[in-house]
């Protein structure tokens, strides 16, 4: 591959390697110059231009990326469509996602121009996660380089493996003092666990705080037919001698490990009883912030294996004290107001499918949509809000005349959904404790939708998103806890947020609305009559 600086009228067929940003002149970075291009480069006083050009033998960044990516990604992965040198991996079905360190290491090794990364392995993902990323570094690498990267790819991949077991029992023991509502929130919290893997109790039994009676309760659950027994004792397990190992090697089965590298989850048990494993749950089971007990949960609904051999494995990332659902993360930020609220209005669109005319500018009782939205922002609750613009900024700016907005301008608009996003979430107070995104072609929600978004916020008790339900279907807009910022800012392409809020479904709060204007956005001339009828 060529590159270095030349001439504008040089660098026709090349590709920018920078952004320009002159005298009225936009070249992003990656554009194919074209002779017009050229032209108009010259015309703005541009001497020279830095390109790459691909040669004969070179494969292009996007060929480059999909063709590792398609080799590498298993059973249950989707590969995403290339984009100025990324390919991203998505999970097709819930379930535990296996990667070989060592396969990961030996394609990232072939070439510094070719990147590949994961989630952790043995992440329990949900459909739609995204689970890995290959990203070129140059604009193209040469084909020897590709072939390389190819075979490594093609000599070990990653997948998805689906959770299977789906019949669970539960047993609790009691002790005086064990309130039965805190027996009622664990089982709850298990089914709510168990359901994102598919699983569900078939059974549940509460029994004394003894040997003998949690031993016939554990027989009883498996010649029911459990595929997994799960116990709560009321009290936690202190030696291999302690009631619930007891129980569980009196009714024939086998201890396999006590204990586990894993904070908060130390005192797990994991045992069997002819092909049924059991788990003795530690303490934090009963919560529904991740800790140990999930890692070993999970991988057994997929039927994995959890001997000793496993779980002594997980110490490296086993230290989990700060999850995203703490109250006081280890680093404060006094000056958050966690129940202030910023609105952030998506207006960056190109109107692709209105065929035309800028949507956001089209009128419904003499107004344009994005002002409509906008005036419903401000007569809500939220503290501040901000509009994000891209697709003739100027234009939306000119229609909120007037209005106490606060405006970010995304000149990556083109480049799909998440840029805006993360452009509005960056231009979010620091005072803010949260984000109430709305989206600028959405003129049926009013303020009083956006008010009891902000009203059923409620991050002391985890409820970090807040999502309008109307008819059983979730809405837009969304509000998302500061304590999400960084996963969102994570997004790429154009895609939203669905999968964060998938992975994190315990964090959503349900709002129910009625009518069509949570679901109605002006995409169309279709939608903007469908809207007009509405109003």
């Amino acid at each position: 591959m060529k590159f270095g600086p030349v001439s504008p009228k040089e660098a026709i067929g090349g590709v920018a390697v920078h952004a320009i940003r002159q005298s009225g002149v936009v070249l992003k970075k990656g554009t194919l110059i074209t002779g017009a291009d050229a032209e108009a480069l010259v015309h703005a006083g541009v001497k020279e231009i830095v390109v790459a050009r691909l040669e004969a033998n070179d494969v292009s960044e996007d060929e480059a990326a999909s063709g590792v990516a398609q080799m590498i990604a298993g059973e249950g992965i989707h590969v995403e469509k290339a984009f100025t040198g990324r390919c991203n991996l998505f999970a097709a079905r819930p379930g535990i996602l296996m990667v070989d360190r060592k396969a990961v290491d030996e394609l990232n090794r072939v070439d510094e121009s070719i990147t590949f990364a994961t989630l952790p392995a043995f992440k329990a993902v949900t459909e739609g996660e995204m689970i890995a990323t290959v990203k070129l570094i140059p604009f193209g690498i040469d084909r020897a380089v590709y072939d390389k990267a190819v075979d490594a790819a093609h000599q070990r991949r990653i997948d998805v493996v689906p959770f299977t077991v789906k019949r669970v029992g539960v047993v609790s023991t009691m002790l005086p003092g064990l309130a039965p509502k805190v027996i009622d929130k664990t089982v709850q919290v298990t089914k709510e666990r168990l359901a994102r893997a598919g699983a569900e109790v078939i059974a549940e039994r509460r029994v004394q705080h003894t040997e003998p009676a949690l031993r016939e309760a554990v027989k009883e659950l498996v010649d029911l037919g459990s595929e997994l027994v799960l116990i709560f004792g009321a009290s936690a397990i202190a030696d291999r001698r302690d009631i619930i190992p007891l129980a569980v090697e009196n009714v024939g089965g086998k201890v396999e490990h006590f204990g586990m590298p894993v904070d908060p989850g130390n005192l797990l048990l994991v045992g069997r009883i002819g092909k049924v494993p059991v788990i003795g749950a530690p303490g934090c089971a009963r919560s529904p912030k991740e800790n140990g007990f999930d890692w070993v949960l999970m991988r057994l609904l997929a039927n994995l294996k959890m001997t000793r051999e496993e779980i002594t494995a997980m110490g490296v990332g086993g230290l989990l004290m700060e999850v995203i659902q703490r109250p006081h993360p280890r680093v404060p930020e006094p000056d958050v107001i966690e129940t202030d609220v910023t609105a952030i209005i998506l207006a960056a669109g190109r109107s692709t499918r209105m065929g035309g005319p800028n949507k956001l500018l089209e009128k419904i009782d003499g107004k344009p949509l994005v002002r409509i939205v906008a005036e419903q922002a401000l007569a809500s609750r939220a503290e501040s809000v901000v509009v994000v613009t891209g697709h003739q900024h100027e234009r939306i700016e000119e229609a909120l005349c007037g209005l106490d907005v606060g405006f970010v301008h995304n000149p990556d608009f083109a480049e799909g959904l998440a840029t805006s996003l993360k452009a509005g979430i960056k231009a979010v107070p620091s005072s803010s404790g949260a984000a109430l995104v709305c989206l600028g072609d959405m003129p049926l929600v009013d303020s009083k939708v956006l008010d009891r978004l902000i009203e059923s916020f409620a991050p002391e008790k985890d409820g970090l998103i807040a999502i309008p339900v109307a008819e059983g279907r979730r809405g837009n807009p969304v509000l998302w806890s500061r304590r999400l910022f960084k996963e969102l800012l994570t997004l790429e392409g154009d895609i939203g947020a669905r999968h964060i809020i998938m992975k994190h479904n315990e964090l959503v709060v349900e709002v129910p609305t009625t009518g069509v204007g949570v679901f109605l956005d002006v995409d169309t001339p279709e939608a903007l009559a469908d809207a007009l009828k509405h109003r």
